[in-house]
């Protein structure tokens, strides 16, 4: 949910010090204040990456599938750099049993995010759960080749079971 050094010093300090209050609320899943926090966010600064990035952690902690979707496609869409914009738009539409959709967002942020493990490790879900076990194995290989901390979560990770019973 980070912004680039440089880009943040452009952010006013008080959207700054709101979006680090909503977030903080958002890990202690206190969604009054968090949400209080974004709507005192200047209108002009809510457009901000920073600012959409803190509302799509907010909606997905809410498990607001549909505002997710919204939100994050068009922060990938208007800031393809920011990561969890895809996750989270992704994320959101597998929640919607929209598989192949989630999938295609996570190829189409693939050229921008190609050493990010969480987007290898969703994409060998996505594929696990729409049986294309192969390429289900080479993505979760190669998320656990960037971070070894998906190996223990691949082991019981609902997404991948047909992957698992596949290779037993």
């Amino acid at each position: 949910m980070s912004a680039s050094p440089a880009a943040e010093h452009e952010i006013p300090f008080a959207t700054r010090r709101r979006v680090r209050h909503a977030v903080g609320y958002i890990g202690l899943s206190m969604w009054r204040h968090a949400w209080a926090e974004l709507k005192a966010i200047d209108a002009a600064d809510r457009t901000l990456p920073l600012v959409r990035s803190a509302t799509v952690d907010y909606h997905m902690g809410r498990r607001q599938w549909a505002r997710v979707v919204t939100v994050a496609r068009r922060l990938a869409r208007e800031h393809p750099v920011v990561e969890n914009a895809w996750i989270g738009w992704a994320y959101a539409l597998r929640e919607l049993q929209r598989i192949e959709e989630a999938r295609r967002v996570l190829l189409g942020a693939e050229p921008h995010h190609r050493d990010s493990a969480v987007l290898h490790y969703n994409l060998a879900c996505y594929e696990s759960l729409l049986g294309d076990l192969p390429a289900a194995r080479s993505r979760l290989d190669r998320a656990c080749r960037i971070d070894a901390q998906f190996k223990e979560a691949a082991e019981t990770d609902p997404d991948l079971a047909a992957l698992r019973a596949h290779e037993s």
